[in-house]
């Protein structure tokens, strides 16, 4: 099963080997904590924040976003908000703003494998 599910989360950009190495092999783990980011409010406080040009709290929502990404090996999560802070912290809130889709679409591919995981429709 861990094969498996390691190819079907690979295609959203989830490391699912990584993942279990940083989780001691805890799949139950994982999934009880990796399943919490459906209700995480991060990638909203991020566009929210790029929104209304709070440069200082975009950066904070995206480098905490980058490290929950980092935590779940949500790869392409982490890598597209590692775009966004390496930007912010340059001062460079264009850059960081052509970033935000790649996010969003990383975003997205997560949430969405987070539910099929949950809903057990592999």
């Amino acid at each position: 099963m861990a094969e498996n599910i390691t190819d079907k989360l690979a295609a959203f950009g989830i490391d699912y080997a990584d993942a279990m190495d940083r989780f001691g092999g805890n799949a139950a783990l994982y999934e009880r904590l990796a399943m919490k980011y459906l209700d995480d409010t991060r990638f909203v406080g991020l566009v929210a924040a790029m929104a209304a040009h709070d440069y200082d709290e975009a950066y904070n929502q995206a480098h905490s976003l980058k490290g929950l990404a980092g935590n779940l090996s949500f790869a392409r999560l982490y890598q597209a908000a590692s775009f966004v802070c390496e930007a912010l912290r340059n001062g460079e809130p264009a850059r960081a703003e052509g970033h935000l889709a790649e996010v969003r679409e990383a975003h997205e591919q997560a949430v969405s494998a987070m539910e099929q995981l949950r809903d057990e429709r592999w």
